[in-house]
């Protein structure tokens, strides 16, 4: 293999249309064992490889399509995917010969035809592939049988009308239970396909064809697995005892060595336990889970970073699963950048009061790292640790006057971000280090670290003897600091007046950065703070004193996790590229569906609390415009944030919703399969055009909560993650 590849190399070379089409010229006379037109045809290829427009040689290579050569017909069919679509006006003259190759006796031949047949989506060609198809997907052999699978999803792309009409979709559907593995591993990437489709049918299974599919993943490839295992998530269990025997079934995928097909089978199981009520089950899972992703942090940087991503999602989840396993998240040397600072973020989420020493002091060697992102983020760490654990703040509060000491500018910067965020925590508790910050004022100069001292010093104005000097000096560049800065000296000054309201210096202090507020600002928000505070110091100095030091909210990082539903949501994209933007694949894929969990009566109390439902709109295919009065429109939902869940489907989904019925049911019991081509007229493929509900209407909230450095207040019913069995359901 090794040295036909060396030979072949030779092929890449540039060469001219003329040369070639000489070439294949002569051929034809004498080349009785095709060498000749071999040769030429790897030129050719290579060409094409190479980014060559080698479509003027169409009609010449088309020529060599009858040569019964199976390495000649193979370069002219992608000789004809490179460029059948750009000759819709010569594709006919393949055609012939195309259904014959269907015919052939040699079944990888047969599967070459529908193959390239599928990649050229022209009208006359799929035309032609249609009743080739349908007989491919009854073939004999199960090679043909899992090429026309996949052909099915090509055809489905590119009229998806036309395919449910000729029931390819059934035919789909029948192919689940083939006695060959490959097959049906093949049938459901396509009805997954499908069925992710905006305006595709809905994939479901029941759960005779869920363990038939199960049954199936011993003899399956590793993509096969992944995407039966994948498909598993469109099967709703009713019952609690469905759920957890499709979940001890998967459990041993978790020994599988390709990462993919770990991380799906990790999917399923996320998936599978909100259908779940044995706890003693659940905590065995989420025992199982932590090895398997742990041995994945021994792959190379780009793995790694993939599943660092997903497991910063599946802990916000199930903290369960990686408790005892922070040790494994501390950085190594030789880590990029990008993994270090994944790591460090699930390092934060799994301290506790039993780990917080040992995650503490890897922090701080962290803080004396060369990479200026990698130690702003350890510092920053250090400080929401203390946040998050109570009992560790003491010892967090020493390490970072430790690096304030360092006199290292970016360092104290971060510190003097996260000592303000300390400082609401637990207040009137750290006040003693606030001459140590005091002595680095100059070093202030970013924006962020400048806004907190000056919100320390107004808020501290009382305890700081020298704040009107201190202030002074920083309000004599108000005008040229960002508004984040103005906004805090402004609030600061105030504080200060309200303290000290007697001083002659503080009256004149507050005045100036009163008047230069209103007169001499442009940004809205601080004129109109500005008037604010001025009306509310001329009129009631006592009320202003009650509003601007009121007390303020205690604040907590455990707010800083996931919505819940959304986290729901994003579990149900575990191994894909939305687990690693951390955002659902319809908000950056176009025309791709959305995943929700679904109600069920097995679905667990807390999942349905915060159930998203999500609408499948089927968008019209171009504006159509009438002329003289528009029509009456229909009345709208009565409340205004309601969700227009009572509008009418698309007609194919209204076939494949209508009763219920499951697309994929092939128990005579369970009624039979959704039809999702009924109600297509053969002579119109457009059906009535509704209006289509906006898919992203509620996306909006969903990732509101999830603010990684930035600490929240408490809701009024106190800390909402910190125990662990809240999220066990």
């Amino acid at each position: 293999m090794s040295t036909q590849q060396g030979q072949d190399a030779k092929f890449f070379q540039r060469g001219k249309i003329e040369e070639f089409r000489a070439e294949l010229q002569a051929a034809e006379a004498k080349d009785k064992k095709y060498q000749k037109r071999k040769i030429v045809l790897k030129k050719i290829v290579a060409n094409i490889t190479m980014g060559n427009d080698m479509s003027p040689l169409f009609h010449d290579v088309i020529q060599c399509i009858s040569t019964p050569l199976l390495e000649i017909k193979k370069m002219v069919y992608l000789f004809l995917v490179s460029y059948g679509r750009s000759k819709p006006d010569q594709i006919h003259l393949v055609i012939p010969s195309f259904l014959q190759d269907c015919n052939d006796r040699n079944p990888l031949i047969r599967a070459l035809a529908i193959r390239t047949m599928s990649y050229i989506p022209i009208p006359v060609v799929t035309e032609a592939l249609s009743d080739q198809l349908r007989h491919c997907l009854k073939d004999r052999d199960p090679y043909v049988r899992k090429t026309a699978a996949i052909c099915v999803a090509k055809v489905y792309t590119a009229d998806p009308r036309k395919a449910e009409r000729k029931g390819f979709v059934e035919l789909l559907r029948d192919m689940l239970i083939d006695e060959n593995a490959t097959v049906v591993a093949n049938a459901v990437a396509a009805l997954s396909e499908i069925g992710d489709r905006q305006d595709g049918v809905i994939f479901k299974l029941n759960l005779t064809i869920a363990n038939r599919l199960l049954a199936a993943l011993g003899e399956s490839s590793e993509w096969g697995q992944i995407y039966i295992l994948d498909s598993l998530l469109r099967y709703v269990p009713e019952q609690h005892a469905d759920a957890e025997m499709m979940a001890e079934r998967v459990i041993v995928q978790l020994q599988h060595a390709n990462s993919a097909v770990v991380l799906t089978s990790i999917k399923a199981l996320l998936y599978l336990m909100n259908y779940m009520d044995n706890r003693r089950l659940i905590e065995y899972i989420c025992k199982k889970m932590g090895p398997p992703l742990v041995t994945l942090l021994s792959s190379g940087p780009e793995v790694q970073y993939v599943a660092l991503r997903n497991i910063l999602l599946i802990i916000q989840r199930r903290p369960t699963v990686l408790k005892n396993d922070v040790k494994a998240f501390f950085c190594k040397y030789n880590d990029p950048i990008y993994v270090k600072l994944a790591k460090l973020e699930i390092m934060y989420r799994l301290a506790r009061e039993e780990n917080a020493r040992e995650v503490l002091a890897e922090l701080e060697e962290y803080a004396s790292e060369v990479d200026v992102d990698f130690v702003r983020k350890a510092v920053r760490s250090i400080g929401r640790l203390a946040i998050k654990v109570e009992p560790a703040a003491d010892k967090c509060i020493e390490s970072l006057l430790k690096l304030i000491d360092t006199k290292v500018t970016y360092v104290v910067q971060e510190a003097v971000i996260v000592t303000k965020d300390i400082f609401r925590r637990y207040p009137g508790k750290y006040e003693g280090i606030i001459p140590s910050l005091c002595e680095n004022l100059d070093a202030l100069d970013e924006p962020e670290a400048k806004a907190a001292m000056v919100w320390i010093l107004g808020q501290f104005a009382d305890k700081i003897d020298n704040a009107d000097e201190l202030l002074d000096d920083l309000v004599y560049s108000f005008l040229d600091e960002p508004a984040e800065v103005q906004l805090a000296l402004l609030t600061a000054v105030v504080k200060l007046f309200i303290y000290r309201s007697q001083s002659e210096a503080t009256k004149a202090l507050v005045h100036k950065v009163l008047k230069w507020a209103t007169e001499d600002i442009d940004n809205p928000d601080l004129r109109d703070r500005g008037f604010m505070y001025w009306r509310m110091l001329a009129m009631n100095p006592a009320v202003a004193a009650e509003i601007v030091l009121a007390e303020k909210p205690a604040i907590t990082t455990d707010s800083d996790r996931m919505d819940r539903g959304a986290l729901d949501q994003l579990l149900l994209h575990t191994g894909s590229l939305g687990s690693i933007y951390h955002k659902n694949p319809e908000t950056f894929i176009r025309n791709a569906a959305g995943r929700a969990l679904i109600d069920s009566p097995a679905l667990n109390a807390n999942s349905r609390a915060v159930l998203v439902t999500l609408a499948r709109p089927q968008l019209p295919q171009m504006a159509i415009s009438v002329s003289g009065p528009g029509p009456v429109e229909p009345a709208r939902p009565s409340q205004p944030g309601e969700a227009p869940s009572n509008l009418p489907l698309p007609t194919i989904m209204e076939s494949s919703l209508s009763d219920e019925r499951d697309l994929l049911d092939v128990e005579g019991d369970d009624g039979a399969g959704g039809d999702s081509g009924e109600g297509y007229p053969d002579g119109d493929d457009d059906g009535p055009v509704t209006k289509a509900a906006d898919p992203y209407a509620s996306l909006g909230g969903a990732f509101g909560g999830y603010v990684t450095d930035v600490p929240q207040p408490v809701a009024g019913g106190g800390s909402r993650g910190g125990d662990l069995d809240d999220l066990l359901f």
